[in-house]
């Protein structure tokens, strides 16, 4: 049977959406409940929390780069009773100047409702205005509840809440701030959820903050039934025996794509390249993700085994962003130290001088293993020192259909870009 679920949405970035879904997930799990998460959008560092969270595989549900029968499909097929979908950014913030794929579109496409998160820093009675502004400009779309974040007093909480009140709103918890709701970030979003140092521990705190100060059973019950739906639109594995490499320095690769591959046939291989481990030998394909290669370049240059038995490797070779980057000449860190990479592509890197790239991206291939167009995201803060000879992979568009230039190079049985791969182009 398909769960039940909702979206939760806020006014902006910044409000607390990430926080509290975790402690949602970890409180209603804490009761028994068979809870799931899912990111609206590309992002590839939250759904490891989710997961973490509420102990069930997490997937994006992205709304610009997914058909509708596709989000319908993966949404339905969540092993779970409740299914959270954290939105990214704004509600009703999306891709191009026309802001298609916001966490609103995502909401009415599956037709949810929203937990609304209002954070109430420099707010008190005004807190009322941001979510009677969504239900304005989106009355297609129900808000089951608001949930006020940070409340720095009673007083401050009661002042808020009395502006709900006066206009209408559903109230189901106001949250006071305290630290055991911060998670450290850095410059392509949170740290990684392996890299806590104490995850478990604060997605209990959290879960218990949560418990205290919101009607949980409210939540939940606001939930709605999703429709039982088919498959979703899957991309066809990069091989059958995919050797991917999986640790601080490549860690984003999109969950569903990996399941995606998986109920294609395909096996998927870990190895580490930090821990200076090569790829599975019988691999027909190897999957270099995205990550933070800038912050372990050192290691990498110095990964002897990882770095012979690339270079000896006949299997296709693909990697994204990161990847992208490790299969090049050299990489530039943030101190202007260069380090030698695989030397497979003619890439050179630096984050010497930050940049940054971001956006969804049309693409269209034109070598490499990809056979049909694609929806892909690109989000980086590297410069290209140069882009030598081979073939480009992919020709490229903007969520707005503008032209930008060809992506990524293909080299014999090697190719990468900057793009993260979504899926087909429905």
């Amino acid at each position: 049977m398909p769960p039940r679920a909702l979206v939760i949405a806020a006014p902006r970035s910044g409000a607390g959406k990430t926080t509290l879904t975790l402690a949602l997930l970890r409180a209603l799990r804490n009761r028994g409940i068979r809870v799931a998460g899912a990111k609206s959008g590309p992002d590839y560092i939250d759904p490891a929390f989710h997961a973490a969270a509420s102990g069930t595989p997490a997937f994006n549900l992205d709304a610009w780069a997914m058909d509708s029968a596709s989000l319908h499909a993966r949404a339905a097929n969540m092993e779970a009773e409740l299914l959270l979908i954290e939105g990214a950014m704004g509600a009703l913030d999306g891709a191009g100047v026309a802001g298609n794929g916001s966490a609103a579109d995502l909401a009415a496409t599956l037709g949810l409702p929203v937990l609304w998160v209002q954070d109430l820093r420099n707010l008190a009675h005004s807190a009322a205005l941001p979510a009677a502004g969504f239900q304005a400009l989106r009355p297609d779309i129900p808000i089951a509840g608001i949930i006020l974040n940070t409340a720095r007093s009673p007083r401050h909480a009661a002042m808020a809440e009395a502006g709900l009140a006066s206009a209408g709103l559903p109230h189901v918890g106001t949250v006071t701030e305290t630290s055991a709701l911060h998670l450290p970030d850095r410059h392509l979003g949170l740290v990684q959820a392996a890299e806590h140092p104490a995850l478990d521990s604060f997605l209990n705190a959290a879960a218990d903050h949560i418990d205290r100060c919101c009607n949980l059973d409210a939540i939940a019950n606001a939930a709605q039934p999703l429709s039982p739906a088919g498959a979703p639109l899957r991309l066809p594995p990069l091989g059958q025996r995919i050797a991917i490499a999986r640790d601080d320095a490549f860690a984003f690769a999109y969950p569903h794509l990996l399941a995606d591959w998986q109920a294609q046939g395909a096996s998927l291989h870990p190895f580490s390249p930090l821990a200076d481990e090569g790829p599975d030998t019988a691999a027909d394909a190897i999957f270099l993700p995205g990550g933070y290669p800038e912050l372990q370049a050192g290691k990498l240059a110095a990964a002897a085994r990882f770095r012979s038995s690339m270079r000896a490797s006949t299997a296709l070779i693909y990697g994204e962003c990161g990847g992208y980057m490790t299969l090049g000449t050299g990489l530039v860190d943030a101190d202007g130290t260069r380090h030698q990479m695989l030397g497979l592509l003619p890439v050179e890197t630096s984050f010497e001088t930050r940049r940054l790239h971001l956006g969804y991206r049309r693409l269209r291939p034109l070598s490499g293993p990809f056979a049909t167009p694609l929806t892909a995201h690109e989000f980086h803060y590297a410069t290209v020192l140069s882009e030598g000879d081979g073939i480009a992979l992919f020709a490229a568009e903007d969520a707005d259909g503008a032209t930008l230039p060809p992506m990524g190079r293909s080299v014999g049985n090697v190719a990468g870009s900057f793009a993260h791969v979504i899926g087909p182009a429905g």
